[in-house]
């Protein structure tokens, strides 16, 4: 069985396919970059709108299959932008109603799950998921997904983006901060807010940017103290999840979770544990439409569908509701 992605949370238009044998035949992503600003969200559809044709033409042609041979068509139906997602759902539901092949809605935040585990050993980890919008620990327990600890304000992708901005970064911003933090030789004082196993960047952000604005200190020094503590913080919340859970793995997901330093923080953390950490390549670590096409698959294949008339767009759709 075959079955072609479609995510467009954000910032990225991505077309996946992939077989109910776990192969990827192709994943194409076309994201907005910006030299100076963020992603302005009716700018960032336009560009989804754009994008679209070339994308899908381009996945089949590396998968090497047509559109006949697609045995189901799965999108990201949430959460995420509304501006973007209309143009995924609309896109889905186009190819479904054109080619008369199934349509199934999934939760983007479990795609960056599923796909963790199908390309990784990981067999029951858990889920440190940091990407723009998202900062969440995941686990499954007693038979759904579970969020063990979030973000209480905004994602860290998002806080990164909006101190690069500060600091005169186009978007996305956090690998240049990441370079820019390897340069950092002094620890300057960041507040470190984390309840339990819930965290909070809002008063971090206004804290390093009021810091950057009195000149007293280097974008050097700034880029590695942020980094430092809102990363340790990820990890703590991660080892506790861990602790309370049982669980002797880590997963990574989510497009903060490229950034090296982090990645080394966890393996630290899970070498003192006794446990594994998993970290998927780059490209299915940002929003992918591998990703939802591996599982779409794996819901349908479980029993799952979606009508046209309910596949209506999710914006503020939560992991555990699933």
């Amino acid at each position: 069985m075959i079955c072609l992605g479609i995510e467009s949370t954000a910032h990225t238009f991505g077309i996946g396919i992939a077989t109910d044998k776990g192969k990827i035949l192709a994943n194409v992503l076309k994201p907005v970059i910006t030299k100076k600003g963020g992603i302005i969200p009716n700018e960032a559809a336009d560009h989804h709108v754009e994008v679209c044709d070339e994308a899908i033409s381009e996945a089949l042609e590396t998968a090497k299959v047509k559109m006949k041979d697609v045995d189901l068509i799965s999108f990201a139906q949430g959460p995420g932008i509304g501006h973007t997602l209309r143009v995924g759902a609309m896109t889905a539901k186009t190819l479904s109603l054109l080619h008369k092949i199934p349509l199934i809605g999934v939760n983007h935040c479990i795609g960056h799950l599923e796909i963790g585990k199908l390309l990784t050993d990981a067999k029951d980890p858990v889920l440190l998921y940091v990407s723009g919008a998202n900062t969440q620990v995941i686990a499954f327990e007693e038979g759904k997904y579970r969020i063990f600890g979030e973000t209480l304000d905004i994602g860290i992708g998002n806080m990164l983006d909006v101190f690069g901005r500060e600091i005169g970064f186009g978007f996305p911003a956090g690998p240049k901060i990441m370079e820019m933090a390897a340069k950092g030789k002094r620890y300057v004082e960041i507040p470190y807010v984390i309840k339990g196993m819930d965290v909070s960047f809002g008063g971090i952000l206004t804290n390093v940017t009021e810091k950057h604005r009195t000149g007293k200190h280097s974008k050097t020094d700034l880029c590695y103290s942020l980094q430092e503590t809102v990363f340790a913080m990820l990890v703590e919340a991660a080892e506790r999840a861990m602790a309370h859970t049982g669980k002797k793995e880590l997963l990574l997901g989510g497009g903060v979770a490229s950034n090296l330093r982090l990645q080394e923080m966890c393996r630290i953390m899970c070498k003192e544990r006794g446990a594994k950490l998993f970290v998927p390549e780059r490209q299915f670590l940002v929003d992918n439409g591998a990703m939802i096409a591996v599982l779409g698959l794996l819901e349908y294949n479980n029993g799952k569908r979606t009508r046209v008339e309910d596949s209506a767009i999710k914006p503020y759709w939560r992991t555990d509701e699933v």
